[in-house]
């Protein structure tokens, strides 16, 4: 069977990227992937999210792994995927809008925190619980996660750094999405495109530790 998250659990570190406008997006995903993090969720707090994700799949191919996030409408879920985006994520779990973003046949990221939110999830059928912010419990909490829900599909959003990223490896995490430690907004608002790759480049080599 084809291992629908093989992308997504190569890959490791999903960016989430908020940024002003597409030009400034484009120039982000640009400096994370020169730091070494393919995984890039462009959201739809940024203008014009399709054309980005659009423009970043014809850059990279298949070399990044490109989807969209805070996807909150069947329009915007359609969108995304006929731009190219392979995956999509929803800040929660709402029972139609799920089953329209599991209808495009993207692989589909919902978020949920307690575990009422995370069997309603995996009830629908999500490819991955995003953990969401998973920062109010941190790695324990996650772990904890793991008594009820042991082979469960979890993704934590929310607090995820270098220095904790092998901590939620640990904890049985799938993926981790990353924001403010990566995607860093007031990098992004002084254009330091150097920051932003050094602040990828410390994911990527944390990664790297985590997989020996």
């Amino acid at each position: 069977m084809t291992d629908r998250l093989a992308r997504a659990r190569t890959s490791g570190v999903l960016a989430v990227l908020r940024a002003p406008s597409p030009e400034s997006a484009l120039e982000t995903a640009e400096a994370i992937i020169r730091g070494g993090v393919t995984g890039i969720e462009v959201t739809y707090s940024t203008p014009d999210a399709p054309a980005v994700i659009r423009e970043l799949i014809a850059r990279h191919g298949d070399a990044a792994y490109v989807g969209a996030g805070t996807v909150t409408s069947a329009d915007e879920a359609h969108a995304a995927v006929e731009a190219g985006a392979e995956f999509l994520v929803s800040p929660g779990t709402l029972p139609d809008l799920t089953h329209t973003m599991l209808d495009t046949g993207a692989v589909v990221m919902t978020g949920a925190l307690t575990p009422t939110e995370i069997m309603g999830a995996l009830g629908l059928g999500v490819d991955v619980v995003k953990v969401f912010p998973a920062s109010l419990g941190g790695p324990s909490y996650f772990g904890a996660l793991r008594g009820p829900f042991p082979d469960a599909p979890l993704m934590p959003t929310g607090g995820v750094s270098p220095d904790n990223l092998a901590a939620w490896f640990a904890a049985g995490s799938v993926a981790v999405g990353a924001g403010g430690d990566l995607a860093n907004s007031a990098s992004i608002a002084a254009q330091d495109w150097d920051d932003i790759t050094a602040r990828a480049a410390r994911f990527a080599a944390a990664l790297a530790a985590v997989r020996g």
